[in-house]
């Protein structure tokens, strides 16, 4: 019987469109643009500078003071061209590596192949930081912390999550289907890290051909677990309740309730990393919509080009309305497509029919459906309304700060609202004022 958590719904997940579509690879831009900003935590600093050349591979970016970062990486060989703000895939200007590519692709000396068997934990863990590897399946949280609760914390459980409940995006179901040993490798790096001797993968029952080709590949010591294809089924604190039954407390994080959840990808790349000495600088994107030519999902280089992406599926085939990084329920609308691929950059979506009835000055009518289906059983429709008269403290109060930010409220409100950009705008807020107070 499929696993599932209270709460969500079923949206109709686009998924058909490129889902039998095997990953390809896209080859690189003239120019590769590396955005600063690729991760939750402490900023990080050049360690190049205009003039130099690099190889793939090479460091380019670091603040190896911090704990809450990871270093950056060039995807290309070719010679640092400038530093300065470019347009992120957040809408802001961000300072910048530029890199032109000489197509070479002369890899690192540096990069060399390493035995987990041989390592301790804290050596695991101390690679997969200098690998630059986050969690790419959202927020970009850095894995090596992940990895790293405090000793009061006991991990009893690691899952890899390969629900991917966001409508259009098939980057790990191709990744299940097509490289299933890798996934598998990663996960098994990850339970000598934690000395655990059993791990999950969760994967929902819409890909069925996948939950049965990683049967065939996994060891007895892990654990494939169905799950009921529902949004937001792939939300670490919904996976968890679904595939082990314990709920995160509010306010804290999956390691306080002895979990640890990675990405598909994430762990991808950890046997990538460690088989082959190569750090992040390449990941899958969904190429999805009904305004592309040939939707793909495409291997690519970091740094690499939107607009070269866009070419590489043959251009669009009617003008889209709207163009996403990432999914339509959690992604970010674009207004330029001169912006480049980062570490969290899991789908394009260019949509014709973007779906929006949100009215300015429309009025909650307390229909209570986004009470019902809220999946941290929160209230909506009254964060909304704190959040537009700023009453902060009433929002905390509600535990505002619980909301995953999955978009089933403003999916679902007959009163034409959007409580997701109130409540997103109200988090920010909160959450700089007590960075302030903290400093």
């Amino acid at each position: 019987m499929a696993k599932t958590f209270k709460g969500g719904l079923h949206i109709d997940d686009h998924k058909s469109i490129t889902a039998s579509i095997p990953i390809s690879f896209a080859e690189g831009s003239d120019i590769h643009v590396f955005p600063l900003q690729q991760h939750i935590g402490a900023p990080i600093e050049p360690v190049v500078k205009v003039g130099d050349s690099v190889k793939v591979g090479d460091l380019i970016a670091d603040n190896p003071e911090a704990f809450m970062c990871v270093p950056l990486h060039s995807s290309v060989s070719g010679v640092v061209k400038a530093i300065e703000p470019r347009v992120h895939t957040s809408g802001a200007k961000v300072t910048s590596i530029i890199i032109e590519n000489d197509k070479l692709y002369e890899k690192s000396e540096n990069l060399l192949p390493k035995n987990p068997d041989n390592m301790t934990s804290q050596e695991i863990i101390k690679v997969i930081r200098d690998a630059g590897i986050i969690g790419m399946g959202g927020a970009g949280f850095p894995t090596h912390v992940k990895l790293s609760p405090s000793a009061d914390k006991k991990i009893t459980h690691v899952i890899v999550n390969g629900a991917e409940c966001e409508p259009y995006l098939t980057s790990d179901h191709r990744r299940l289907l097509e490289i299933p040993e890798t996934v598998i490798d990663g996960l098994q790096i990850v339970m000598k890290a934690l000395n655990l001797k059993e791990g999950y993968i969760g994967i929902e029952l819409n890909k069925k051909d996948a939950i049965e080709v990683i049967k065939k590949h996994a060891p007895e010591n892990i654990k494939i677990v169905s799950l009921k294809t529902k949004y937001p089924q792939g939300a670490e604190k919904q996976l968890i309740y679904a595939i082990c039954g314990k709920q995160v407390p509010s306010g804290g994080l999956p390691a306080d309730a002895g979990v640890i959840v990675l990405n598909v990808d994430t762990v991808t790349q950890i046997s990538k990393t460690f088989r082959t000495g190569m750090p992040l600088i390449e990941r899958i994107v969904t190429m999805s919509g009904d305004c592309f030519n040939e939707p793909k999902n495409l291997l690519v280089r970091m740094g690499t080009s939107f607009n070269d992406l866009i070419n590489i599926c043959g251009g669009f085939s009617k003008q889209p309305q709207k163009l996403i990084s990432g999914g339509p329920m959690m992604g970010i609308a674009q207004y330029t497509t001169d912006v480049h691929v980062i570490k969290t950059t899991s789908a394009i979506l260019a949509l014709s029919d973007t779906g929006d009835t949100f009215e300015n000055g429309s009025v909650c009518i307390r229909c209570g459906k986004c009470v019902e289906k809220c999946p941290m059983k929160l209230m909506p429709l009254y964060l909304n309304k704190f959040a537009r008269k700023e009453d902060f403290e009433s929002a905390v109060k509600y535990n505002i700060l619980d909301c995953i930010e999955c978009g089933i409220c403003s999916y679902l409100c007959p009163g034409l609202q959007s409580p997701l950009v109130n409540i997103r705008l109200a988090k920010q807020k909160i959450i700089e004022h007590r960075r302030k107070n903290q400093k």
